[in-house]
């Protein structure tokens, strides 16, 4: 299996080559050659673990990595630190399947592919005889950063800097960040939304000249964003373990098709249920949930994606790590839905830097292809508003973000009809964004996001994840806040 970049570089790069460069030398994302058929039926893995899953779909896509060498990643990675049965859990509720992701270290989704990446990336190295030592580069909306630093902290041969929007994360996630240990970790908030640190993040991974200085110094970049190929193929295990576990309930039989709901600002996860789906998993809509901040709501209905200022405002909300107007993913998507054309994607990129829109209109192959995507958005309003009701009928406690994704959902069976089982990504603990979850649902007068998230707690009964308890009285070690333009001063330091 061979990976090639959206962008039409020749440089055609191996499972462990694409995971230890993360993004491509003409600034493009990876992809393989060919998406692998799944190398089972899905009803015979009924009654396999979600290990046993995943071992399988990573060796199909890495399939330059050794079964043992493979499994050691797997078995490292989904280990006690998930507190769920089975890693992740799937419950049902107001007639959809949430498939929870947050019961890893740092309760949010990101941990189901970042407790492996680190894993992927130091045997990918071996593999390929690489002594250097990695300098990881993230910009997170909130999630990811917290993730990525727990996963890389102290791994051998690796250091990790974290960009984050100053005051665009709530007060856990920055508190989760700025109080993490190790002596290879440094975290930086910056004066500036998500796209500018991302987009900077990028510019720097791209600078020839300071890829020389730092290989001077025996250092390479890599990436744990979900540009890197080994962030994203992690998450399609639990899109297809879904798909086998609703068989396995009787909900389903093998060939129903489902729908798949997600909530998405990158969009990572929702790519990573095409390629699900691309494998050989039936899913009839893929249906993207956005929050105000909704280019991707309005992309998906007209075509046109238009980050222009004067017609688009950026919003801070109440799921801030959807708070994101340039979705780093959709590249793949478009590159496979126009045929792998990287002239066209080359275009949609360049214009939407230099310009800050594109359309793909006229493109009619692609245009097909979307109609396989459904998108809506919530207000902040309708966010908590959809938390209070889904707590009051059916005591299920929801974050901000698995709520959004609720309310697109139901505005979607609303128009369509379309009843057919859907898993809805539930990706954080409530307990990330205790404040707008606990106004939700009537618990007043916090003081703060800890004092929140213990009144919650009182409220509701439901426990707090091990990683978010007592935050407040951990050693902040990670304070300063820089520009954007200090960025790359930061990572030549």
């Amino acid at each position: 299996m061979f990976y090639e970049s959206t962008r039409g570089s020749l440089n055609k790069l191996t499972g462990a080559q694409a995971v230890i460069r993360g993004i491509s030398e003409d600034r493009g994302l990876y992809v393989p050659e060919i998406i692998p058929k799944l190398p089972f039926r899905p009803e015979d893995m009924v009654g396999k673990t979600y290990r046993e899953i995943a071992l399988e779909v990573l060796l199909a896509f890495f399939d330059d990595f050794k079964r043992e060498d493979m499994e050691y990643c797997v078995n490292g990675a989904y280990d006690e630190k998930f507190t769920a049965s089975d890693v992740c859990e799937i419950n049902y509720a107001d007639g959809a399947h949430f498939l929870e992701l947050y019961h890893g270290k740092t309760a949010a989704f990101k941990d189901m592919a970042l407790s492996i990446l680190p894993y992927l990336l130091t045997i990918s190295l071996r593999m390929e005889g690489i002594t250097d030592k990695v300098l990881i580069l993230t910009a997170t909306s909130g999630d990811t950063g917290k993730a990525a630093l727990e996963g890389f902290a102290d791994v051998p041969g690796t250091g990790i800097i974290v960009f984050y929007p100053d005051g665009g994360v709530s007060q856990l996630q920055r508190a989760q960040m700025v109080t993490q240990e190790g002596e290879n970790v440094k975290v930086y908030a910056v004066k500036g939304n998500f796209d500018d640190c991302q987009t900077m993040v990028k510019k720097i991974f791209n600078d020839e000249a300071i890829r020389a200085e730092l290989r001077e110094k025996n250092v390479i970049f890599s990436s744990a964003n979900s540009i890197n190929i080994g962030r994203l193929v992690p998450q399609v295990a639990y899109y297809v373990y879904s798909y086998v576990k609703l068989i396995e309930r009787g909900v389903i039989r093998a060939g129903d098709p489902i729908n798949v709901a997600v909530p998405t600002g990158n969009f990572g996860n929702i790519l990573a249920a095409y390629f699900a789906h691309l494998m050989g998993i039936p899913v009839n809509k893929f249906i993207v949930a956005s929050n105000e901040n909704k280019v991707l709501t309005d992309f998906l209905n007209t075509g046109l994606y238009d980050i222009r200022p004067e017609t688009r405002d950026f919003r801070l909300t109440n799921s801030p790590s959807m708070d994101i107007l340039v979705s780093s993913n959709l590249e793949r998507l478009l590159y496979l839905l126009s045929g792998r054309d990287s002239v066209l994607v080359n275009d949609w990129m360049n214009s939407l830097e230099m310009l800050k829109f594109y359309t793909v209109m006229d493109s009619d192959p692609l245009q097909e292809g979307l109609k396989r995507f459904y998108a809506g958005f919530a207000t902040e309003e309708e966010t908590l508003r959809t938390i209070g009701e889904m707590w009051d009928r059916n005591h299920y406690l929801m974050d901000t973000h698995t709520a959004v994704c609720k309310k697109v959902y139901d505005d979607y069976v609303r128009e369509t009809g379309d009843h057919i089982p859907t898993v809805i990504c539930s990706t954080a603990s409530a307990y990330k964004f205790p404040k707008a979850v606990g106004d939700a649902i009537g618990c007043e007068g916090a003081e703060d996001g800890f004092d929140a998230l213990r009144k919650l707690n009182k409220r509701t009964g439901v426990s707090v994840p091990c990683g978010l308890r007592d935050l407040d009285k951990r050693k902040v070690r990670h304070s300063e806040v820089i520009s954007i333009e200090e960025m790359e001063e930061k990572v030549r330091a």
